[in-house]
């Protein structure tokens, strides 16, 4: 089995696959102080919990926007999991060619996901990531990635809001019923969730008609992505895996490619 790492900014999130199948999902915080051991551990009993064992475990990818837990992240993986593991980065092979005027600038996940939308639904794509940051990438139909833009995401938009302001109070990221909001708390959530939706839509015609591109398929993935992706026809394909089943499709490159 393989073990997939994508480490966020907020989350870390693993992914076990045996071949082509997604046998579990996993997540936990992202933190700078813990240690090989802990993440080991935590690793471990994680699977354990679904039932995979972590000796069925043969290889394992990490691609990670967070360069301080990686020392111990991988440390623990070859610790526990007895394999080296490959890191997303210069030497893989990705079969997307990163034609920006910075490419060392695009970060990693940014690249995971656009291997997979690309290699999944095809080009020309365009792979929106809602994260901590919200990312929009445009991969043209030979597979190259030609444009990135990057806005802040739904949950720090939300905290500037309550942290900002003093009278307003933290609040579920969630639709309201109306826009037509009568409280606080409703009409922080209709201009946060409508206001996002605007935005998504606004960037996704802008992308189209500075391109060229019409035919271009828009894929979305990222946990509160599928509260915007409902709420506009806009966006093709709502895929919750696309990161993890990126790594995948790295690690089988990059292995073809060694031999």
């Amino acid at each position: 089995m393989l073990l997939v790492i994508d480490v966020g900014n907020t989350n870390i999130t693993l992914g076990v696959f045996d071949g082509e199948e997604l046998k579990g999902t996993f997540r936990m915080t992202t933190r700078q102080n813990r240690t090989s051991d802990e993440y080991g551990i935590l690793m471990c009993n994680m699977l354990e919990y679904r039932g995979i064992s972590k000796d069925a475990v043969k290889d394992a990818i990490i691609s990670s926007v967070v360069p301080d837990v990686m020392h111990s992240l991988a440390s623990g993986v070859i610790k526990y999991f007895n394999t080296y593991p490959l890191h997303v980065g210069p030497g893989c092979k990705t079969g997307i060619r990163v034609t920006s005027v910075n490419p060392k600038e695009i970060g990693a996940d940014r690249i995971v996901d656009a291997v997979a939308a690309y290699e999944l639904y095809g080009g020309p794509v365009l792979v929106l990531d809602f994260g901590t940051a919200t990312t929009y990438d445009l991969i043209t139909e030979d597979g190259c990635f030609v444009a990135g833009i990057t806005s802040p995401g739904i949950e720090i938009s939300a905290k500037a809001l309550w942290q900002d302001a003093a009278k307003l109070p933290k609040i579920a990221i969630e639709k309201p019923a109306s826009i037509l909001a009568k409280e606080t708390i409703t009409s922080m959530q209709a201009g946060l969730v409508y206001g996002y939706i605007g935005q998504v839509e606004y960037i996704i015609r802008k992308v189209k008609e500075e391109s060229g591109i019409e035919n271009l398929k828009v894929v979305a993935t990222g946990g509160l992505g599928k509260i915007i992706a409902d709420e506009t026809d806009m966006i093709d394909v709502y895929d919750t895996q696309l990161t993890l089943t990126g790594l995948r499709i790295i690690f089988e490159k990059t292995k073809k490619s060694r031999g």
